[in-house]
């Protein structure tokens, strides 16, 4: 019963927010909508961009899983390999205002290029802003998955490989290649997603109007112009490409495995190729200079005067208290409707309802089809007419990033849930334990890990989110990541890049403690 009243919550709030949406379609003259204003235009630049970033991070990340597989004694590596698993974690306005600092106008990058006689080659604001930030998210996770991919080879393949002489073109055509081809289209469908749904790196660096997408569109039309009709006609428009995403990608993925015989892998047959290590040297490095530059740059920004001035200031203040209320309050509520959700799921499971099962599974994806300032934008015209909406912003927000961290909280808690209960079911129904006892004593020791891992992982995440804040955040209700985008957005540089790495600083300590108080020190594994 709890998991089906929070899956019907769940979908009721998302329901809600639909039905404020469609409620105002009658009255909209669509189609002076979509010839008098800029829907093509914004329809294709969110598609474009989102389509260029996949391409870049996708093409980068290949020759750089395979550097990194080759070259597991390079100076850095883990650290490496780390960052790329960090990387949803990292607020995007950091990210911001890091590649601000490199890329900008007065960035590191431009003064080398002019002491070498360059001056300016692009601009970070607009498209290849947008494409930078970008690729500095969606590049280490691309890298991270096509590294997990290679590692998962046999020592087998490397010898038989040996044995055949093949050499490093060889090794990628014939073994490399068709392994990382079969998971391209599960990951460029992720960063896709990410891309077309990006808000804040969009904001920040689009450059005004002329790249503007529907995402930014529907906040500019909603928060400063107040045309509710444009927001609606862009918001369904949001939707059905999200929901054609959603199902286009699902068709595409193709699972790719193999099994390791060996219990030690052996050295690959190409690691001693004089062209290869050069090459993989080089892909490190620069790939490498790009991903810790910005961060660097936030950080040596940061070591000024302004460091006190902007701790001591009350709307640092206000932000930081305002940034843990929603990010803890958002953490639980997505935790208290994944994990009746996980546990119904595996009830199903066990009662070889698959039918159902499967609808659970369409149902809890479709927060991803509704994008968050989509669903923000149903609930404001639902309260609208009878609440002062912007009173109630901090629940707002609460409840929205909840609700977007439920996907991801129930890819670590499903398999957890599912894997115990193979393991102890059977044995507590034979010794009769069952209930609140059987979930205390036998559930919490091995679920306790991943619930920690699930709840740090959704207060990261809505500690550094800057979408639904942007549309409710008001003078008294700021988060950090809005207060380092108001401090971008009027030149305070050096005051924002001190809120930047304070937030990253938190973000990873947050992360920690809610892992460690939660999980254990060394709890239980499933």
């Amino acid at each position: 019963m709890p998991g089906w009243l929070a899956f019907a919550g769940l979908l009721g709030v998302i329901m809600v927010a639909l039905g404020g949406l469609l409620a105002e379609a009658p009255a909209l003259d669509i189609w002076q909508v979509l010839t008098e204003g800029d829907l093509l235009r914004i329809v294709r630049n969110t598609l474009w961009q989102a389509f260029l970033s996949t391409l870049v991070s996708i093409l980068l990340a290949i020759p750089f899983a395979r550097a990194l597989a080759r070259r597991t004694g390079f100076p850095g590596r883990q650290l490496l390999v780390r960052l790329s698993s960090i990387s949803l974690v990292i607020p995007t306005m950091v990210a911001v205002l890091g590649m601000a600092a490199v890329h900008g106008r007065n960035g590191w990058l431009n003064h080398l290029l002019a002491k070498l006689g360059v001056s300016e080659p692009y601009s970070v604001y607009g498209l290849s802003g947008i494409l930078l930030a970008h690729v500095f998210f969606n590049l280490p996770l691309a890298t991270r998955v096509f590294l997990g991919t290679l590692e998962s080879l046999p020592g087998e393949t490397w010898r038989l490989a040996s044995h055949l002489g093949l050499g490093p073109a060889q090794l990628f055509r014939q073994i490399e290649w068709p392994l990382i081809r079969s998971v391209i289209p599960g990951i460029a469908g992720l960063i896709f997603m990410l891309c077309f749904t990006s808000f804040a790196i969009v904001l920040a660096l689009g450059g005004g109007p002329k790249w503007s997408t529907l995402e930014v569109a529907i906040y500019q039309a909603i928060r400063f112009e107040f045309d509710i009709a444009a927001g609606v006609v862009l918001a369904f428009m949001q939707i059905a490409i999200c929901l054609l995403l959603v199902l286009g990608f699902a068709g595409m993925r193709r699972e790719f495995s193999f099994q390791n015989t060996q219990h030690k892998a052996l050295p690959r047959p190409d690691t001693g190729h004089p062209v290869a290590r050069a090459i993989d040297i080089t892909v490190i490095l620069l790939l490498s200079t790009f991903l810790l530059t910005p961060l660097l740059a936030v950080v040596l920004k940061s070591l000024t005067p302004a460091l006190l001035r902007v701790v001591r200031d009350p709307a640092f203040a206000s932000a930081l208290y305002s940034s843990l209320l929603i990010s803890l309050s958002a953490a639980l509520l997505a935790l208290l409707i994944s994990l009746p959700v996980a546990f119904l799921y595996k009830n199903l499971l066990q009662a070889r309802a698959y039918r159902l099962s499967t609808l659970l599974e369409l149902g809890n994806t479709l927060i991803l089809v509704v994008p968050p300032l989509t669903l923000g934008m149903g609930l404001f015209l639902v309260l609208r007419t009878h609440f002062n909406v912007f009173e109630l912003g901090l629940y707002l927000v609460i409840l929205i990033n909840g609700l977007l961290a439920v996907p991801f909280l129930l890819r670590v808690l499903q398999p957890a849930v599912i894997s115990t209960a193979q393991q102890v079911d059977r044995l507590s129904l034979s010794l009769g334990i069952g209930g609140w006892t059987l979930l205390r004593l036998i559930y919490w020791p091995r679920l306790r890990k991943p619930v920690g891992l699930a709840l740090a992982l959704a207060a990261t995440l809505s500690l550094g989110d800057m979408g639904v804040i942007a549309l409710f955040g008001t003078q008294d209700l700021a988060t950090l990541p809005l207060l380092i985008y108001r401090l971008f957005g009027a030149y305070r540089m050096q005051e924002a890049a001190v809120v930047a790495m304070l937030l990253c600083l938190l973000c990873f300590l947050l992360f920690w403690m809610v892992e460690r108080i939660i999980g254990g020190k060394n709890p239980e594994s499933a």
